[in-house]
């Protein structure tokens, strides 16, 4: 008979893995919970009952796909008919407006994370008092700088804790649960990727230490991204002093005050870049917004087109992506590209591929239809083009990678393009797979700069079409020299394909691309 701890641990309030929330101090910062501003009472919403412990196979469509008995389909109604927020700009979206008039909840103070220093540190440069550390906070500096003893000791520790991550991750949301219940509610109800999610950020920031620059680009984005959950400033103590004791107990004898005090100068250094990241974010952003599904085309038996309506201005360039969450799945995010430019009419429009097991994948596939509502993250990703620059572009677009590749096109096509040459790579294995195929044939037609190649790697000969696997066949071809290369798709294609490139000539700088770890798929 299993133990009360257990079951607790089973059933949620110990669960270790999920899909991007806190994961330091994934998983895309407001106020304090103590005592500068509380979190207002939401207003009530449709309550949605919780979800099964696994994704249903082929979940059944929340609305008709096909037409009625009488020969005609049911008629829709947009919910969001004008969006009269379309060109808004605040710092707040309609449901954070509504809260914000809620009176406010009185919230238990939580304890900020202390970051004891000792009457004196060793540096490399010397010794430094508590005094001075002291000094520099009150005057505004609240970042501990990491010395290269820091970081090494870091370095060393995670090096023990790597063999039994498992263990010292579910330790950590363990003791995170059971003494913070208040954080529960950020996470999904079933935590299926978070346990892996923390290691790798832990192993990003401690290999990145060494470069403040990219540590703080790299955490700030998390700040930001962390805003959609609801974390606010006061969860960061908590989630701190649950870290420390988890990788005490796992370090074993790497463990000692040095490497204590190392990891609390690191944990207050990465929290303090992720709060000031979001509250600045929160002066000109909303979280979330909310998006109406107003067109779901299925163009394979596993792929669908769907064209969402935002409820206010959506600002982002062609080649990035967003997080989406829906209502089938709260909490649970997943990252999909633009499949459009920006548009007159403000539209959105996503590809996505049910993958196996993917929760939120098959959900949209399967399940979503016109008048569901979902909830998107801010726009994200460096995959953009410098159009004004008119460099050729060279784009590899594996599969439903072909989305952000079709909005660079058409953003390509409204900066005009003489002088310029666009050439396209569109793989897959089957000729069926190719579903945008005749589409950027039509863009190829009227425009006389841009070039679509079809690939297969399988069976199923299409028209036109070259055979063998995209990054090969695109090493057939060139020289690529003095291109600006945009590879989208699976991570095998875009890592084969980036060495291709390079051993072609093309310098790194040249070759962009969005295949970061965070972006979990399902």
């Amino acid at each position: 008979m299993k133990s009360r701890r257990t079951l607790l641990i089973r059933t949620g309030l110990g669960s270790a893995g999920a899909a991007a929330v806190p994961v330091l101090p994934q998983g895309q910062a407001s106020d304090p919970v103590a005592a500068v501003e509380p979190e207002p009472v939401r207003p009530s919403v449709p309550v949605i009952p919780p979800p099964p412990a696994r994704p249903p196979a082929v979940p059944g469509p929340s609305h008709p796909e096909t037409p009625s008995t009488t020969g005609t389909a049911p008629a829709f109604q947009p919910l969001f008919t004008d969006a009269p927020g379309l060109n808004w700009a605040g710092s707040g979206d309609s449901r954070s407006s509504a809260r914000a008039a809620q009176p406010p909840v009185p919230q238990p103070p939580v304890p900020q994370l202390p970051v004891a220093l000792p009457a004196a540190v060793s540096t490399d440069e010397g010794v430094e008092s508590a005094e001075s550390a002291e000094s520099a906070e009150s005057a505004g500096s609240v970042e501990l700088p990491l010395t290269a003893r820091d970081i090494e000791l870091i370095r060393a520790s995670l090096a023990v804790v790597e063999p039994v991550a498992d263990r010292a991750t579910a330790h950590f949301y363990a003791l995170l649960f059971l003494r913070h219940p208040e954080v529960r509610s950020l996470f999904p109800a079933a935590m299926d990727v978070q346990r892996d999610r923390l290691f790798r950020t832990l192993l990003a920031a401690a290999r990145g230490a060494e470069d403040p620059a990219a540590l703080r680009a790299r955490m700030g984005a998390l700040g930001r991204g962390h805003r959609r959950y609801g974390t606010l400033t006061g969860h960061y103590a908590p989630v701190g002093e649950c870290l420390v004791q988890a990788l005490a107990r796992y370090a074993g004898s790497r463990w000692g005050d040095d490497t204590e005090l190392a990891w609390r100068r690191a944990y207050r250094l990465i929290s303090t870049i992720m709060i000031e990241a979001a509250e600045e974010d929160a002066r000109t952003s909303p979280p979330w917004w909310q998006g109406e599904v107003v067109r779901h085309e299925r163009r394979t038996r596993d792929v669908a087109v769907l064209t969402v309506r935002p409820d206010q201005a959506y600002p982002f360039r062609a080649g990035q992506y967003c997080s989406l969450e829906t209502p089938w799945w709260p909490r649970v995010w997943r990252h999909y590209s633009f499949a459009s430019a920006p548009r007159p009419d403000g539209l959105l429009t996503f590809h996505v591929k049910a993958v196996q097991a993917g929760w939120v994948s098959n959900a949209l596939v399967h399940r979503a239809a016109p008048g569901d509502v979902l909830r998107l993250g801010p726009a994200a990703g460096a995959m953009t083009v410098d159009h004004a620059a008119g460099t050729d572009l060279l784009c590899l677009g594996g599969g439903t990678g072909i989305a952000p590749i079709r909005a660079l096109v058409e953003e390509a096509a409204e900066h005009g393009g003489p002088g310029r040459s666009v050439e396209v790579f569109y793989g897959a294995r089957h000729a069926a797979e190719l579903y945008e195929l005749d589409a950027l044939r039509g863009l190829a037609g009227r425009l006389p700069w841009l070039t679509v190649r079809p690939v297969l790697s399988g069976t199923g000969p299409a028209e036109g079409a070259l055979t063998g696997e995209l990054p090969e066949v695109v090493g057939r071809f060139g020289p690529w020299s003095g291109r600006e290369a945009v590879l989208s798709g699976p991570p095998a294609m875009v890592r084969r394909g980036v060495g291709v490139l390079l051993r072609m000539g093309l310098p790194a700088e040249r070759i962009r691309h969005d295949l970061v770890g965070e972006r979990a798929s399902g």
